[in-house]
């Protein structure tokens, strides 16, 4: 396939994504909306206000870029992960795998509609965050650039989970066990630098930590690590990940039957 067969197959799959994401939007948009506007009441304003500030910030300007990485994260993981198995389940995959469409192609597809809904979700949390607090971003760039990488991340993840996974419960497994507590543990909600030993050293190697810290850097232009070792560690996941992604593709590990 050439590359303009190549745009197309990726359009494609990018409109459909984008399609699926809007039909469905009061399963996709709404209840992380709801779900972090509570968050913004009960951290923000009833806890916050007696926590008082940390470096030098309101508690609620301080949890707002957690909140608004952890939505983008878990929605980016979410949607790629429940599409692709969803065309798994539907032997939709085989039909992509026997054309002349390239690996990367489906690949980056599923991705760029996952990164989509991440981003989309993510600027209306940051919306709603408006109505709660002030807030001026400091590093535009690097703002974009956290986001970007941090959705990416999580939507290969995704992606590798859905291929392993052999039914829908497979979905929520890793969601559950894997992602809620490396978020809580990514300093979301509180500084690393608060927290003792061992949990200090264990934070320090949950990825989630660092794609947070380098959007609270964006945004605050406070971090609790460096940036450019935030940034080396979100390329280096995006790297791995995106290999495993395609080997599994080119196998087809869990995809043909």
């Amino acid at each position: 396939m050439n590359s303009a067969g190549n745009l197309v197959a990726l359009n494609t799959i990018v409109r459909r994504e984008f399609v699926r994401i809007m039909r469905i939007w009061t399963q996709t948009l709404i209840p992380p909306a709801i779900t972090m506007t509570l968050y913004f009441v009960i951290f923000g304003k009833l806890i916050g206000s007696r926590i008082g500030q940390m470096h030098g910030f309101t508690y609620m300007q301080y949890i707002v870029p957690g909140l608004v990485m952890m939505s983008i994260i878990t929605n980016s993981y979410g949607n790629i992960s429940s599409s692709f198995f969803g065309a798994k389940f539907s032997r939709a995959v085989e039909e992509m795998l026997v054309s002349p469409m390239p690996n990367w192609v489906i690949l980056l597809g599923y991705v760029t509609g996952a990164v989509t809904r991440g981003l989309i979700v993510g600027g209306l949390v940051l919306v709603i965050a408006l109505f709660f607090t002030d807030l001026h971003v400091a590093h535009p760039l690097i703002t974009f650039l956290s986001v970007l990488l941090g959705a990416t991340v999580f939507s290969l993840a995704g992606f590798v989970n859905a291929v392993f996974a052999k039914k829908f419960d497979d979905i929520a497994l890793v969601p559950t066990f894997v992602l809620t507590p490396l978020t809580y543990l990514g300093g979301v909600f509180y500084s690393v630098d608060l927290l003792g030993e061992p949990w200090r050293s264990i934070s320090m190697v949950n990825p989630i930590l660092y794609m947070v810290n380098a959007f609270r850097f964006g945004v605050l232009g406070v971090s609790d690590v460096q940036i450019g070792v935030a940034f080396a560690v979100m390329l280096v996941f995006v790297a791995g990940l995106s290999i495993v992604a395609l080997q599994l593709l080119k196998r087809g590990v869990g995809l043909r039957s």
